[in-house]
């Protein structure tokens, strides 16, 4: 019993933790002045002013882009490179996975950093990376999500049955036809979740995006970032707001569709 109360404690305490400064954001946001001590009425004047404040607007489309854009392209590229690992050998595969491990165990200043030197070094010789910009921000998501995208796939493509690809391409299917019809439906969830947690890492990044953007180019974080030094404007809360909402909306709805599958 007392096990029991220890442990459910312990859980509250974490769950208070991690959600009661969200809270205190999403109070913040109704607040109708600056003040992040006093609720002095509720107001939605931030909200009208996120919307009308150009940077604001600016980085969220930035932010929105380069995640949806760079998880995309890392799904597509990270499923058919989780493909190919899983035909290796069991070295060759040894071998790739620790390459693959590489970028989520290297610590993000240094992955940022790196980026930026290459495209530095590559803009001597190709007219491309002459200089930081949006395409240097996209492909360094691009670069981070990979690893992400392959581990999600993997083990579905590990529970997979071989034999169902093999009777498609004996009843005459290509390889793209066996893939696209028999073992993409298979490996679906391992996809979708590849994506969404490439999404959120991209939307969740700074530094790598700090160190390889170029003059001008501000996701959420680098704007929120800038303006630390001089005061938060109320206006990110509502953003952060309307961003933790999305978010758990999603989840709600994925979880909601998930559960009702598998009762199917």
């Amino acid at each position: 019993m007392l096990r029991k109360i220890i442990k459910n404690a312990y859980l509250s305490f974490i769950l208070l933790f991690t959600y009661v400064p969200i809270l205190v954001m999403v109070v913040l946001s109704f607040n109708s002045s600056k003040s992040r001590v006093n609720f002095t009425g509720f107001s939605l004047k931030w909200y009208q002013q996120m919307f009308s404040d150009r940077n604001i607007v600016s980085a969220l489309q930035n932010t929105i882009l380069i995640a949806l854009l760079s998880s995309i392209i890392a799904v597509i590229i990270g499923t058919m490179a989780a493909v190919a690992i899983s035909n290796m050998s069991r070295r060759k595969r040894t071998i790739y996975m620790s390459i693959t491990n590489i970028p989520m165990l290297n610590a993000d200043v240094v992955t940022g950093i790196s980026l930026m030197l290459c495209f530095i070094v590559l803009g001597k010789a190709i007219p491309f990376f002459s200089s930081l910009s949006f395409k240097t921000v996209l492909i360094s998501h691009i670069t981070f999500n990979l690893p992400y995208v392959i581990l999600s796939v993997l083990p579905k493509l590990k529970g997979a049955s071989q034999l169902e690809y093999q009777a498609a391409r004996d009843l005459g299917a290509t390889s793209s036809q066996a893939f696209f019809k028999v073992v993409l439906p298979e490996i679906m969830p391992g996809v979708v979740s590849g994506f969404m947690l490439a999404v959120t890492m991209s939307l969740d990044d700074f530094i790598i995006t700090h160190f390889t953007r170029g003059a001008g180019i501000n996701t959420i974080s680098t704007l929120v970032y800038a303006q630390v030094k001089r005061g938060l404007n109320p206006s990110l809360y509502a953003l952060s707001t309307i961003m933790f909402l999305i978010v758990l909306i999603v989840l709600l709805v994925t979880n909601f569709v998930s559960n009702r599958n598998e009762v199917d």
